[in-house]
């Protein structure tokens, strides 16, 4: 479960590398816009939207998998930074504290439609047969991780397998393995219990390894009949 933790980091976040000395240009621009923010420039305003809103979307996102809700939260995170702007003291990054309100409101859309039927997770867990032994095949699991790290369109598989897990169990997955929350800080914003964050991450860590390497073996399959398929068009040629 830890590898498939590591291994949905990796995947998920696009962060690359950057010099200090472009760290330290980005400090400069984002000291500059907060002080036009803070002077109520109304083209500060509208460059912070255009620069920030995109990744505000994309994370929103992943805690929703509902575009309207998605883009519900990311206005509401927008307002409820500018409101604080005062409040904002420039310890951390601007991109980094826009990045924890959206968050915060992408966990209140998420409460605030919880009168929705609840999706079941048991469905995407391993399976067993009547003796214990998997169901699904273990050749496929042993070599999952090391073939969805050599594909190219891996991030987007995982995402993929991310949007499919239960809303419950897709926060707390998001806010341990992505966000990089303690348990006692995930259980806090999810106004729930350590031990419950726990239990949900495990079953959620484990669901989604399932439908990876699920969804592996199937991409395997298509991918060996079509060289199959070519191999077999040659030879009549």
């Amino acid at each position: 479960m830890e590898e498939c933790s590591e291994l949905v980091r990796t995947l998920v976040e696009d962060r690359s590398p950057q010099s200090p000395k472009s760290n330290c240009a980005g400090n400069e621009n984002e000291r500059e816009l907060l002080a036009q923010l803070r002077a109520g420039d109304e083209d500060a305003f509208g460059l912070v939207v255009q620069r920030y809103g995109g990744r505000m979307l994309a994370t929103a996102r992943r805690f929703l998998n509902n575009e309207c809700d998605a883009q519900d939260a990311v206005q509401e995170a927008f307002a409820s930074a500018f409101r604080a702007l005062n409040k904002f003291n420039g310890d951390a990054m601007l991109s980094t504290w826009l990045h924890r309100i959206v968050v915060n409101a992408s966990l209140v859309q998420l409460r605030s439609r919880r009168r929705r039927s609840e999706q079941r997770i048991e469905p995407l867990l391993p399976r067993f047969d009547h003796d214990g032994e998997w169901v699904d095949d273990p050749a496929t699991r042993a070599d999952a991780t090391e073939t969805i790290l050599e594909r190219r369109d891996s991030r987007e598989m995982v995402r993929r397998c991310i949007e499919r897990l239960p809303d419950k169990y897709r926060c707390v997955l998001l806010l341990r393995d992505i966000e990089e929350l303690d348990t006692e800080e995930t259980a806090r914003s999810l106004a729930t219990t350590a031990n419950t964050v726990k239990v949900r991450l495990h079953r959620a860590r484990q669901a989604l390894k399932t439908l990876i390497e699920r969804d592996s073996a199937v991409l395997s399959d298509i991918s060996n009949r079509a060289q199959s398929s070519d191999r077999n068009c040659a030879t009549s040629v």
